[in-house]
């Protein structure tokens, strides 16, 4: 097991080095998307202004304050409280993430299924995890909210953040087929299986 640093964007060889159960810190930038922001791009047609190549992307819908513009705020938002949301609803959306916008990386809570683990191998990319309860947390690594796009579809508009020590956070997913979350499920299966069998229960 390893950690890493990335100061994104990323390159693929970067994302191609992490496995499953690595730790990872970013810095410098993130992009805040949510179920709302991606329909909108992918079954909608928008698109969006900002460059998402080599980036990572954090499942959120922020809770945000709107302030007078300045040089700290400079899109006009100050953060409140940026969580992560749960994945596995966004699961559809992995490839064309990183297939059209070339994203590397995405971070959430749940983790994804096969087909974004083969998206990951086909592509070069990782699924990065945070544990549940540390929004708190998570919003002190945000620094600045630095722009915005799609805020019509505001508060899960497409989000800039600056970022300085986000993490670390659990690779749970990589590019070479790794999963934890397969891994913990087919656990789960056998042990039931086990106590089942214990209990005279056919499963």
């Amino acid at each position: 097991m390893a950690h890493h640093v990335l100061h994104m964007p990323a390159g693929e060889e970067q994302v191609r080095a992490l496995r499953v159960g690595d730790t990872v810190t970013l810095e410098d930038t993130l992009f805040g998307i949510r179920d709302a922001t991606q329909i909108h791009m992918f079954d909608r047609g928008r698109r969006t202004r900002f460059d998402l190549n080599g980036h990572a992307v954090i499942h959120t819908a922020p809770n945000v304050r709107k302030v007078e513009r300045s040089g700290t705020n400079q899109a006009g938002y100050e953060a409140v409280c940026i969580g992560t949301t749960t994945s596995d609803r966004m699961e559809r959306f992995t490839r064309p993430l990183m297939e059209r916008e070339g994203v590397r990386l995405i971070i959430g809570k749940g983790g994804l299924r096969e087909e974004s683990a083969k998206a990951f191998a086909e592509l070069g990319g990782a699924y990065l995890a945070v544990i549940g309860g540390a929004a708190a947390l998570e919003t002190t690594w945000i620094t600045a909210i630095e722009d915005v796009d799609l805020d019509d579809l505001n508060p899960e508009s497409l989000w800039r953040f600056a970022i300085k020590g986000f993490g670390p956070l659990i690779v749970g997913m990589d590019a070479h087929g790794g999963s934890l979350y397969r891994d913990v499920q087919s656990k789960v299966s056998a042990r039931r299986a086990e106590v089942l069998a214990r209990m005279g229960v056919s499963a």
